[in-house]
């Protein structure tokens, strides 16, 4: 995967998403400004950041999948999934407080979370090979962020955005994949006591197994594997729901249990 923009414009790019984070002012989505950018270029430019992250002294923990339910596809206005880093100093504990104040545009997704025992690589991953490699799944709630004005951007601007990943929470039960049917697990989204979600983990590429596998083929695009030990975000299960200060999240999961978060 070739970029097409130089090395500079890479830079620049990154230095404009990366004071969006920082201090949460949204920006204008970036092919505003650079309308020859691709996909390639939105990589390069997430692993621009991901370097900055790591020069900062965080360390990466895993990765993510986006967009891969037709939900959030049909809601983003895009037909490809995408990937993005996870880093520790993004990581929240169950049931925490999460303030909002150093966010844009905070919003929740359900999803079903991997963590692995052996690594993965390669353009060709397949489901098989991602269970027989993930030492235990477990529910979790991803805090997305999208930095661009009015949540509006484009596949190249989300993926140098790192896919909108802000915070994440994991909790339930960790369950080893031969005990379970991924393919068919339920869950509910609850906000503030209210149901705001429902959806089954089919609605992720139809396996979340196969959103992990997509995720090995991308980094192979981007010469870089999954290691062992990785926590990997399967992808949202319905769409992403909106909070602000005082909201409470309950993400009830069939056989994996519960994962809590409140908004401050």
């Amino acid at each position: 995967m070739k970029p097409t923009l130089n090395r500079d414009d890479i830079a620049r790019l990154a230095d404009r998403v990366e004071a969006a984070q920082l201090s949460a002012k949204p920006i204008q989505k970036l092919t505003d400004d650079y309308p020859q950018m691709g996909l390639a270029d939105g990589y390069a430019v997430q692993s621009e950041l991901r370097r900055r992250w790591i020069a900062r002294g965080h360390r990466l923990v895993g990765w993510k999948a986006g967009l891969t339910s037709k939900a959030k596809m049909v809601q983003m206005g895009v037909d490809v999934p995408s990937i993005g880093f996870l880093m520790s100093d993004m990581a929240r504990a169950e049931n925490s407080a999460v303030r909002t104040d150093d966010l844009v545009h905070p919003r929740v997704e359900c999803e079903v979370a991997f963590v692995t025992k052996a690594s993965l690589s390669g353009p060709h991953c397949t489901r098989e090979q991602v269970l027989a490699a993930t030492d235990f799944v477990l529910p979790a709630i991803e805090i997305i962020d999208s930095r661009f004005s009015g949540f509006k951007f484009d596949l190249a601007s989300v993926v140098a955005d790192n896919g909108s990943s802000a915070r994440f929470v994991a909790g339930g039960r960790p369950r080893a994949v031969g005990d379970i049917d991924l393919r068919t697990l339920g869950m509910v989204m609850e906000k503030n006591g209210e149901i705001v979600g429902l959806g089954a983990s089919g609605a992720v590429l139809g396996h979340p197994a196969d959103a992990v596998a997509m995720l090995v083929k991308v980094l192979s695009e981007l010469d870089e594997e999954l290691p062992a030990g990785s926590f990997v975000m399967s992808g949202g299960i319905t769409e992403a729901v909106a909070v602000k200060p005082g909201d409470s999240i309950v993400a009830r999961y069939q056989e994996l249990g519960s994962v809590s978060v409140r908004f401050i």
